[in-house]
């Protein structure tokens, strides 16, 4: 089982700057592939960034050249760099881990990220 702990979320005016850390647990780490995701209030979880474990990334349109995907394979670590923050931003973030060995995927818990004036 894979234990996953997201930080960094918090209160933000719009055109500020986050980023969320996701920290996972074990020693295999650096094969699974890991997204982050969110979800605002009424709507479904949506994919918003992920990384491979070959360190290839893929983004979800409205947030291309503003969020950012990194890996620290030594500290177990999955990061989200956002930038320009805006109202629609607002959501709870949740970062996935999928073992492509296996096929399961583990959630973390969430952080929240609101961006307001």
């Amino acid at each position: 089982q894979v234990q996953l702990v997201e930080s960094g979320g918090g209160f933000v005016q719009p055109g500020g700057s986050l980023r969320l850390s996701c920290a996972a647990s074990g020693s295999m780490f650096s094969i699974y592939h890991m997204g982050w995701y969110r979800q605002a209030p009424g709507k479904q979880r949506e994919l918003v960034a992920a990384i491979t474990s070959a360190g290839s990334t893929t983004y979800a349109d409205p947030v291309k050249d503003r969020f950012t995907v990194s890996r620290d394979n030594a500290k177990n670590t999955v990061y989200l760099q956002m930038n320009s923050l805006k109202a629609e931003d607002t959501a709870i973030y949740y970062c996935d881990a999928v073992d492509p060995l296996i096929g399961t995927q583990y959630w973390g818990q969430g952080t929240q990220v609101t961006v307001s004036s």
